[in-house]
């Protein structure tokens, strides 16, 4: 490519790379426990916008966010919209944040109205 020299398409790519890896940083489990919780609530809001889709649930200690899978993934599960609304009880299993104070759990099972979600069914721990 004329005009392009190698040194600016090897920033260009480490960049790229370093953004990617922020990206994957964000969404993965690392600021999660590794131990698993279940979370019992009601739904207060749903989100299906990306990059994942939440559910905001009131619980006895609070409102806390649920994260799910990325948009495909949840759907792969079979939760799609309609299969849960605002005002239902739910069961969420997942990882919680390390943070106490954040009330956040990215969700590996999620159960509403007696039907089961799985969506990272290989994470799921039985006890």
């Amino acid at each position: 490519m004329p005009g392009l020299s190698i040194t600016r398409i090897l920033t260009g790519a480490a960049m790229t790379a370093a953004l990617a890896g922020t990206a994957a940083a964000h969404h993965g489990w690392s600021w999660a426990e590794a131990d698993q919780i279940d979370l019992k609530g009601t739904i207060q809001s749903i989100s299906f916008a990306p990059p994942h889709p939440t559910l905001e649930v009131r619980a006895e200690d609070g409102v806390w966010r649920v994260e799910l899978g990325n948009p495909n993934q949840t759907q792969r599960a079979g939760f799609v919209e309609g299969q849960a609304k605002v005002g239902d009880q739910i069961t969420a299993t997942g990882n919680r944040s390390e943070d106490r104070d954040e009330k956040r759990l990215k969700a590996v099972r999620i159960v509403v109205a007696g039907k089961t979600f799985d969506i990272y069914p290989e994470r799921i721990k039985t006890n």
